[in-house]
Parts: C-alpha cells; sequence; structure tokens
C-alpha cells in the first residue's frame, strides 16, 4: 500500500515550485493577505498533480459517486481526485451571484459526492457548493482540499479534511496594516493579462 503524504512533502512540493509567496495580495474574495498560495503552478504539472490528488484519496478512501468541484481553483484537482475514485467529475459556475451547475452537469438524490478544492480560505464559495450538492438531493462525504488556510473554523457542516493547513491572516481592505504602510498591492495571476496588454498597445 502506498504511504500517504505527509504535511512536509505537501509543503516541500509547494514551495519547490514556488506556490507560496510573500507579498501584499488582494484576493479573489476582495480581502488582503500578505501570503498568497498560487498551487495552479503546482497542479501544471500531471504527474505532481496525480499525486496530490492520491493523497486527498486517503483523506477520503469511501466511494464517491461524483466529484464536485467550483470552476477554475478546483477543477484540475477534482479531475485527477475522480481519476483515482473512477467515477464523474463536474464543476460549479458563479451565475447572477450564485453557484450553479451548467453544461448539462446533474446531480442525482442520494449521490454519493466529494467536494474538492485547490484552496480553502473563508469557506464561503465551498459553503454554497454544499448547499448546492443538497439542493439537488445529493449526499457530500465531505471536503477535500489541497491548502486549508483558513485562520477560524470553516461554516461547513460536513467532514472538512485538507493535505496540509497554512493559516494565513486575512484583512478587509480598510483594516489592512499592509495599506496603512503604503505597501503596493497585487493581484495574483493578472501580470499576463498585463503583458499582453502591453503588447497591444
Amino acid at each position: 500500500m502506498r504511504r500517504a503524504m505527509n504535511k512536509l512533502d505537501v509543503v516541500g512540493l509547494l514551495q519547490e515550485h514556488g506556490a507560496i509567496i510573500s507579498g501584499h495580495f488582494e484576493l479573489l474574495s476582495g480581502l488582503h493577505s500578505p501570503t498568497y498560495i498560487q498551487t495552479a503552478v503546482v497542479l501544471q504539472y500531471p504527474h505532481v498533480c496525480n499525486k496530490l490528488a492520491k493523497a486527498l484519496c486517503f483523506k477520503f478512501p469511501q466511494a464517491v459517486d461524483v466529484v464536485l468541484s467550483p470552476s477554475m481553483g478546483g477543477v484540475i484537482i477534482g479531475q485527477e481526485v475522480a481519476r483515482e475514485k473512477k467515477c464523474r467529475a463536474i464543476f460549479a459556475e458563479r451565475q447572477g451571484g450564485a453557484m450553479v451547475l451548467r453544461r448539462d452537469f446533474r446531480l442525482e438524490p442520494g449521490q454519493r459526492t466529494l467536494i474538492v478544492e485547490d484552496v480553502l480560505t473563508t469557506g464561503r464559495t465551498t459553503s454554497e457548493l454544499v448547499s448546492l450538492a443538497w439542493a439537488y438531493g445529493a449526499k457530500v462525504v465531505g471536503v477535500a482540499a489541497i491548502v486549508d488556510r483558513s485562520m477560524a473554523s470553516l461554516p461547513l457542516k460536513v467532514p472538512v479534511r485538507a493535505l496540509v493547513p497554512i493559516p494565513v491572516k486575512v484583512s478587509a481592505p480598510e483594516s489592512c496594516p499592509l495599506c496603512a504602510r503604503g505597501t503596493p498591492l497585487t493581484r495574483p495571476g493578472m501580470h499576463n493579462i498585463e503583458f499582453l496588454h502591453g503588447l497591444e498597445g
């Protein structure tokens, strides 16, 4: 039987690929943070992604009918977990302010559903996914994530298991100490867009 990855293994992978960076960042939630965890730079390597997916399956060894992830961040790792579980992989998208299933994706009553994320921060989107699955009558077996960066208990009523906890303080812009010090703000993932705009100019 394979050895499950321990926390040092996971942190080592993230650090090796430059996935943990320090600075002053605006997260998708609008909150500010001194640390950003960009798992996409790790997940771009399928063999590494598969290793992380197998580790997540150790966290939830039971049979699963479908893996549900949020669009973008969780899609790649969700696909790999589903490959290991030999089940479907679907994703939800935000439409009109709410997470919904599109593209003829579906959940059936009683289906054992594992929600897979890359990074957990506030748990808001994950909570929406849990509620979405319940609305279809599906059974949520839990939430699996590569990194849990939350500072407090997440508002989820199902088991939550991450490969590694990396608690990072987040602040609203108006109370952000880095803003108060005038530290330049970075919006992660935007440099390629800015580069393309520069080419267009």
